[in-house]
């Protein structure tokens, strides 16, 4: 993106909108599916089809203020050990529904910090993982990591168990953005955990950073990207904007928010880390994510594969991904699932019902849902779709998205999109604007006014 759009064009797709990780969002989840769903559709998985697991951890040894997830500082290390124990006992009561050697492509740890689990207990679940399903070859065993507080021991353990990817979080590297987001964390810290990573024989090292965050500037920002470019010189970085809700994440409301940049100036920054990181080489992919030549995610961008999860671009293709622990969320063909948020409330679920899953709220999918979702995936993964095409597919006729057809006349208006015939280009220029595109197939739209999301640039 060369240069920012015009004053009218931020207004017109300002607002509040969802990353459409998921299609419905998490904001249609309700109690009116969980366990008893999240049962059944665990026992209709074909016999043979693979699924991908994910383990949510959320404990973390200092909250960062500009963190969304559910997490919480626990220093007490029986009671993470225990945590860890109920991760065995939920991984055995669905591994008891999918059945015996259940084929897994990919494996997930994320949180919090997985790290803060005493390494006898990742050992542990682990083993349990490997023992219950069938890990293939070349699954990919992927990791979140906290640089400032990696054990010792830790980067050995995890070559030992398998990891082959680990995730961290930058943010950003000027002092001033650290102390005002609580995230004191400095360039050698960094730099030491990808080389102890490297050094284990973690073959991928992805790296997080953040625009939008308090004082941040856009020349700091872009500094920012190419020293972490140039000197870590990850695998793949993904580049989120700050997602301000301090109606929902409370320790938000601790941030200076006064000095957050407007949106103007939060796409300046953006586009300065955009810059950055293609002249350091590395391509871009989808809305926030890029990855250097010949990574696998690059592969699956050029031929159509990419897929987009609760965890980002991936190029998982499991149709099923299981969600292991406090508030993880479970996605099946018909429908997600959510499980007890808190951690306090998971344990106790856990232990009031010993043969049941710990599932309490989610949505089912319809046949419409479906289609709207295909498209939305495709436009956040290719930057491309044909609704009509896809229409087709699922049985629907050529008018099913006329509702969006004025809004993307806009959007070419504003040059956004491309549209020739019935196939929709995104262009670079709208490529920041992909989630208000995708927002046109979003049948659940919240109506303009109710917050559910974080703003939409």
């Amino acid at each position: 993106m060369d240069g920012l759009p015009p004053p009218d064009v931020l207004v017109r797709y300002g607002g509040n909108l969802p990353r459409y990780t998921s299609y419905p969002t998490a904001a249609q989840f309700d109690a009116t599916v969980g366990a008893a769903e999240a049962d059944a559709w665990l026992r209709a998985v074909p016999a043979g089809t693979p699924v991908s697991l994910y383990l949510h951890v959320p404990f973390c040894d200092v909250l960062c203020l500009f963190c969304g997830c559910n997490t919480s500082v626990v220093r007490d290390a029986g009671l993470r050990a225990g945590y860890a124990e109920l991760l065995i006992d939920e991984l055995q009561r669905v591994a008891a529904r999918l059945g015996p050697g259940r084929p897994v492509r990919h494996i997930q740890w994320g949180g919090g910090t997985p790290t803060t689990l005493p390494p006898e207990s990742m050992c542990a679940v682990m083993e349990t993982i490997r023992r219950l399903f069938a890990v293939e070859a070349d699954a990919e065993i992927a990791i979140e990591l906290d640089p400032r507080f990696l054990p010792a021991d830790y980067p050995p353990l995890l070559g030992a168990l398998g990891f082959n990817r680990a995730s961290l979080g930058v943010q950003d590297l000027d002092p001033a953005v650290q102390a005002a987001s609580g995230r004191i964390q400095s360039l050698e810290q960094t730099e030491d955990c990808v080389r102890r990573m490297r050094a284990a024989g973690i073959g991928s090292i992805n790296v997080d950073l953040i625009y939008g965050l308090p004082y941040q500037t856009v020349e700091g920002a872009g500094d920012t990207a190419l020293t972490v470019a140039d000197m870590l010189r990850p695998d793949r970085l993904a580049v989120f904007g700050y997602a301000h809700v301090p109606w929902k994440q409370k320790r938000q409301a601790l941030l200076p928010e006064g000095a957050l940049p407007p949106p103007a100036e939060r796409l300046a920054q953006r586009a300065r880390i955009d810059a950055a990181l293609r002249s350091a080489g590395y391509r871009a992919i989808g809305l926030d994510h890029y990855a250097l030549p010949g990574d696998a995610l690059c592969h699956a961008a050029e031929t159509g594969t990419l897929r987009r999860n609760f965890q980002g671009y991936t190029v998982d293709p499991a149709p099923v991904l299981v969600g292991i622990g406090a508030s993880a969320i479970s996605s099946f063909p018909q429908g997600m699932t959510q499980n007890v948020p808190a951690q306090a409330f998971y344990a106790r679920a856990m232990e009031a019902s010993p043969d049941s899953l710990p599932a309490v709220r989610g949505v089912c999918r319809s046949d419409d849902d479906r289609l709207r979702g295909a498209v939305i995936e495709r436009l956040m993964c290719d930057l491309r779709v044909d609704p009509v095409a896809m229409g087709l597919s699922h049985g629907a006729p050529a008018s099913w998205y006329d509702s969006a057809r004025p809004a993307l006349r806009q959007a070419e208006a504003d040059g956004l999109v491309v549209l020739d015939g019935s196939l929709i280009r995104v262009t670079e220029e709208g490529r920041p604007f992909l989630r208000n595109i995708a927002a046109m197939f979003d049948g659940h739209h919240a109506p303009a006014g109710v917050r559910r999301h974080a703003g939409a640039l």
